[in-house]
């Protein structure tokens, strides 16, 4: 086991030698997605890499969406789900061809360096529900009236805890349940947090409220 310390992303990266022996892979950023500090959505964002976005793969964890990056002068953690790679001339999504292309397996542990230094493994569960990504061309954007966002006020729902990138025209999963506005085309539902309308028919996210 080779041992590296990143003071950006306060932790610990693990990587097996046979990850280490391969030579640094190329990826490309398929949608928006937000950089994190570490294989969580709990982690800070470090930034947000623009779509098409040249990245080096450093790898990913074994059993988990995230991998490791740097992209666009940032150094972190997407998903798996948002790389693509090119594979004898085609682009392939890096979570579905993750054995094909022989990706590393490298592990993230935190370390408490403030106190007494001990190591805390982060612990990303990958059953965690999954906003789905932003596919070309079928991305709307709307401005929403103002008493729209009233309405959501005046009538409050349970926020429901999703992993991914927040955008416009990611994809809310089917087992979350969307609620009607009156006399308009777009549903709503509070995603971690943060107010979102929804096209019920395709249920991609139109506008989040910042």
């Amino acid at each position: 086991m080779s041992l590296k310390r990143n003071t950006l992303l306060a932790g610990v990266i693990l990587a097996g030698s046979a990850g280490l022996a391969q030579a640094e892979m190329s990826a490309t950023t398929a949608t928006d997605i937000e950089v994190r500090s570490g294989p969580g959505a709990e982690f800070p964002t470090v930034g947000v890499a623009t779509r098409g976005s040249e990245a080096t793969l450093d790898g990913c964890i074994e059993g988990s969406r995230w991998c490791r990056v740097d992209v666009n002068g940032m150094r972190g953690w997407v998903y798996a789900q948002y790389l693509s790679v090119e594979q004898n001339g085609a682009s392939v999504v890096v979570q579905d061809h993750r054995d094909d292309l022989g990706i590393p397996t490298i592990t993230y542990e935190q370390t408490d360096s403030v106190t007494t230094g001990s190591v805390q493994a982060a612990q990303p569960s990958p059953d965690d529900q999954l906003l789905g990504p932003v596919e070309k061309g079928n991305v709307v954007a709307i401005t929403p009236p103002e008493e729209i966002r009233s309405y959501i006020d005046d009538n409050p729902v349970d926020t429901v805890q999703l992993n991914g990138d927040l955008v416009v025209g990611a994809t809310v999963p089917q087992s979350v349940e969307v609620h009607r506005i009156p006399d308009y085309r777009y549903s709503y539902v509070e995603v971690n947090n943060q107010p979102v309308l929804v096209d019920p028919g395709t249920r991609r996210v139109v506008y989040v409220y910042r």
